[in-house]
């Protein structure tokens, strides 16, 4: 299964010039990909996109037929016009998905900083070697207390599916159409996103940390490469955001992953985004 990772800051390219039209362009020529995960997905906001603002997930979804789209907005506010404006994520798959959560991130106060609303978006997905949990995501960046928070919480959901997983009490087996029904919601999962720190930050050390049963997620840059150096993912191709390279964007996996793990792969080439699409490929 091969899933990229991008975050296209609503299709604002290192020149500074919003053209969504190139990021499509630039994510075919990436390669062929059962699930796409895109971050700083933008519907409406005159002040990103310009005048005439896009309904970007509907241009995207169109863009790639044959995928299923799913969004979750971290900010929902209304517009000027009587419309709303959406920020957030979306993931296109054209593999089977089954059940679709959407995880609002903790936000706690931290005053005088800004920040704004962040979503886990996890799509359950029928992979070729079974089903696993793509998650897609993109935590604070001004904010280190309300990004430690979100890490947290990203480690309890995986906590959490393990504990259903291991229970001889992990659902009932009615398969009636209500919203009763217990769908499958595997241990086996992907998270991929802009995370907003860096590799031996403490928050990035934080995320990979051993809890009680052992570590949720382990880095996928690792498991490939072992001590060789994240590419940078940030700062590259004259964008005017940050004033230095480094890697910000990953794909963390399940412990029961990792040696599953075959290829992680940064392109940064395409000047589409401030960011660099990253690409991982598991079998």
């Amino acid at each position: 299964m091969k899933v990229l990772s991008w975050n296209i800051q609503w299709g604002r390219g290192a020149d500074g010039e919003v053209n969504l039209a190139r990021t499509i362009s630039a994510i075919r020529m990436l390669g062929d990909f059962d699930v796409l995960c895109l971050q700083e997905v933008a519907v409406g906001f005159a002040g990103l996109q310009g005048p005439a603002p896009q309904d970007q997930v509907a241009v995207l979804a169109a863009a790639f037929p044959g995928y299923s789209a799913h969004f979750a907005a971290g900010v929902d506010v209304p517009d000027e016009v009587g419309g709303r404006n959406l920020f957030g994520n979306l993931t296109l798959s054209r593999l089977p998905v089954g059940q679709v959560l959407r995880h609002s991130l903790p936000r706690p106060l931290d005053a005088g900083v800004p920040s704004m609303q962040r979503v886990c978006l996890e799509l359950v997905i029928s992979g070729p070697a079974g089903p696993v949990r793509v998650l897609n995501t993109h935590l604070e960046y001004y904010s280190e207390l309300q990004r430690t928070a979100q890490i947290d919480a990203l480690r309890g959901l995986q906590a959490g599916v393990r504990e259903v997983v291991e229970s001889a009490e992990a659902g009932d087996d009615r398969e009636d159409d209500s919203p009763f029904r217990s769908w499958p919601r595997p241990l086996s999962a992907i998270v991929c996103g802009d995370f907003n720190c860096e590799p031996g930050s403490q928050a990035y050390y934080h995320m990979t940390l051993a809890g009680e049963a052992g570590p949720e997620w382990a880095d996928a840059w690792p498991a490939c490469y072992g001590e060789i150096p994240h590419l940078s993912t940030v700062g590259l191709n004259g964008a005017e955001w940050p004033d230095r390279p480094y890697c910000c964007d990953f794909f963390f996996v399940s412990v029961d992953l990792v040696d599953k793990v075959d290829a992680v792969a940064v392109n940064q080439a395409t000047a589409a985004s401030d960011h660099q699409p990253v690409m991982l490929t598991v079998f």
